[in-house]
């Protein structure tokens, strides 16, 4: 078994002529700049892409793999240099049994099948250029048809206020809209982590994953995992997410969930801070409150025998959220010690600072265990990262 990090939630902002595909993603979010980024730059050994079901999309990876700069593995997915993608599509389900919008996850082993998905899509989608659209058939049906294929089905960021699971879409179970066996695994977004949610009885059937939703290039392993797999590709990943065969999660890599945008309940008009069981804001009295995501976890938390051995959750801040770490001082991390994941997980304090100075390499070093001061975020707005 080998060690290899992944990143399964990554959109595309554009295709290579200029068509919107995630319209609030970078302009500079292509398929090519992803797949070079993740392997030279970031040393990602999986990548998801979840807008492959776009046709322009579709096209350019045809052309890549024509070109030999794709190559489609025995076992499921595409080998770029050293990084293999994990094609994939998100999703918005509203059907008559969700009490909100919700946002879902899915995967496929070839460009064939993620085609034949795209087609089918087609015929239940309003536009099917774009990233995210709404389908217009049942959770229940969805999941079906992603399985019929032989695909992965993961609802995204389920505690998100707006557009999730548990943050908008049930009132406490996600029985009310999905059947539960075909479910693959749970992301769990960027206010959350495995020790908040330890409580929320249904969960613990499923591997958790930790993703980066990237809408720019820079935020790319923002959120990831390491996973104990023999090789990377779908087939590998998929026993892992539900492991067997000795393959699995062996630990998630993601903000402290203080950091993450709704981690606490805001007035949404103010942007104040309020407690958990507020209706009114008692600084502007707007009745717009943005449930934070520490509680709903709450709502949906009770008491029971935990008996799940999770993997461990390292709270760990991404080297552009540090302070001190500019474009110029990547610039020179990168050109010294080759790939980010090197940087957090090979090199050594004493390296760092041959290389840069002691105070930005003593911070990277707190933030690779998650040890720096912050401030809480809520309301849309990301936390901060306090310089010392």
């Amino acid at each position: 078994m080998q060690t290899f990090y992944a990143d399964l939630h990554i959109h595309i902002g554009r295709t290579s002529s200029g068509r919107a595909v995630k319209i609030t993603g970078s302009k500079t979010l292509t398929l090519a700049k992803i797949l070079e980024t993740a392997s030279a730059r970031k040393g990602l050994d999986i990548i998801g892409i979840i807008d492959c079901h776009s046709p322009e999309v579709i096209e350019e990876m045809m052309e890549m793999i024509e070109q030999g700069e794709l190559q489609e593995l025995k076992e499921g997915g595409l080998r770029f240099q050293e990084t293999t993608l994990i094609p994939g599509s998100e999703i918005e389900i509203y059907d008559q049994y969700c009490h909100g919008p919700i946002h879902v996850l899915a995967y496929f082993p070839t460009l064939m099948l993620m085609k034949q998905f795209s087609d089918w899509m087609s015929q239940h989608m309003k536009n099917i250029h774009l990233s995210s659209q709404r389908i217009y058939c049942d959770g229940l049906t969805l999941q079906r048809k992603v399985h019929e294929l032989g695909g992965l089905f993961i609802p995204a960021h389920v505690f998100t206020p707006f557009k999730s699971l548990f943050g908008r879409g049930v009132e406490r179970s996600l029985t009310e809209v999905f059947d539960a066996q075909l479910i693959d695994a749970i992301e769990l977004g960027l206010s959350s982590d495995t020790n908040m949610v330890s409580r929320i009885k249904e969960l613990q059937a499923y591997t958790f994953v930790s993703n980066s939703d990237a809408h720019s290039l820079g935020k790319l392993a923002r959120e990831y995992q390491k996973l104990q797999l023999a090789e990377a590709n779908f087939a590998e990943l998929k026993m892992a997410l539900h492991e067997q065969q000795g393959r699995a999660v062996t630990a998630n890599y993601g903000l402290n969930p203080l950091l993450g945008k709704y981690h606490q309940t805001v007035c949404a008009k103010c942007g104040e801070r309020l407690g958990n069981e507020a209706t009114i804001c008692t600084n502007c009295g707007s009745m717009q409150i943005v449930k934070g995501v520490a509680t709903r976890i709450q709502e949906l938390s009770e008491d029971f025998l935990n008996e799940r051995n999770r993997p461990p959750y390292i709270h760990q801040v991404p080297l552009d959220f540090i302070p001190g770490i500019g474009p110029k001082m990547m610039e020179r991390l990168i050109e010294a010690f080759g790939t980010e994941m090197n940087i957090l997980h090979v090199v050594t304090l004493n390296q760092l600072e041959q290389v840069v100075p002691h105070k930005i390499a003593h911070l990277i070093d707190l933030a690779r265990t998650g040890q720096l001061a912050i401030e809480v975020g809520g309301g849309g707005i990301y936390g901060k990262i306090q310089s010392e």
